[in-house]
């Protein structure tokens, strides 16, 4: 974004989307504006409040791709929802909060996908590593010899072994591993915002405040490697300071696409559907104006409630 212009922005959806000049030029500079007001100072950012907007306009003249394609240009968290599943607090369906907390998961799985990939080189090696654990022992029996001996040969066979395993000569060989059982408790938590029920997995971080159990497998070195290299990148990555970063870049860049909001609007009667399609109005003009909501964020061995 620090070189994108909105004549630049616009023209990067040009090549996506044909005509909607109007529109193209609105969010590109609300794109813009967003991104200058994270430069100014601290202490007059919060003056400056993000301008939302409402695309008008018939079902398939790209209103929905206009603000997807955005999101992808800016890298940014983007949830499309759609405003008539929404319902008021006290009624059978999903709160208008649960919309922010979809974009704080969604930014939460961005940011995991990322930071894999900063360690994904160092996560194999490791992985690579602990294969040759499993394999070196069986392969290294020998007669006894001299501890320098066993040592230049351990180190040899060792050499050989890593670069069958990288070459994937050794692909197909069986062999047992302890993984962790998956089998994790299931619990329901229910948000303090309308009393949505969220049914949440604990993670393997959790492992510090729960029995961790381990169970072995016998799998391919193939599938072994892919097992210890997402467990080594899941040790490697600050969960704290990812969950961190990514709270932030979904109050900074999120985008809420809330689609069909013109369905919900009150025709002004006082009973039936239009009373639960009130109190919808009445929560999301808090969202769009600004305003604090609780996100569950559950990660390591902390769980918390977060605020964005």
């Amino acid at each position: 974004m620090e070189e994108l212009t909105p004549k630049q922005i616009v023209e990067e959806l040009d090549k996506y989307i044909i005509g909607q000049d109007d529109a193209k030029k609105s969010v590109a500079i609300a794109l813009r504006n967003r991104w200058r007001r994270r430069r100014v100072d601290e202490s007059i950012r919060d003056e400056i409040m993000p301008a939302n907007i409402i695309m008008i306009g018939p079902t398939g003249v790209g209103k929905t791709e206009v603000a997807r394609r955005l999101a992808r240009l800016a890298q940014a968290p983007f949830v499309k929802v759609e405003a008539s599943k929404f319902t008021e607090i006290g009624y059978v369906g999903r709160d208008v909060d649960s919309m922010v907390r979809d974009l704080v998961d969604l930014a939460i799985t961005m940011e995991k996908e990322r930071s894999f990939a900063e360690v994904e080189t160092k996560a194999h090696e490791r992985a690579t590593d602990r294969i040759l654990d499993i394999l070196l022992p069986s392969a290294s029996a020998r007669t006894e010899t001299p501890a320098d001996d066993a040592e230049e040969r351990r180190r040899r066979t060792k050499d050989k072994l890593r670069s069958k395993i990288e070459s994937g000569a050794l692909d197909a060989r069986e062999v047992t591993i302890q993984v962790a059982d998956r089998a994790n408790p299931f619990i329901e938590v229910f948000s303090n915002a309308g009393l949505e029920e969220m049914g949440i997995k604990f993670p393997s971080g959790l492992d510090t405040m729960l029995p961790r159990r381990t169970k072995g497998r016998t799998v391919t070195v193939e599938e072994a490697r892919k097992i210890f290299s997402q467990e080594e990148k899941e040790r490697l990555v600050d969960m704290d300071k990812l969950v961190s970063r990514a709270i932030r870049a979904a109050e900074e860049t999120g985008i809420i696409f809330i689609d069909e909001i013109d369905k919900i609007a009150s025709r002004g009667t006082t009973h039936g559907p239009d009373v639960s399609r009130e109190g919808v109005q009445r929560d999301i003009l808090p969202i769009v104006e600004g305003s604090s909501v609780t996100t569950f964020a559950l990660w390591k061995t902390v769980f918390m409630t977060d605020r964005s």
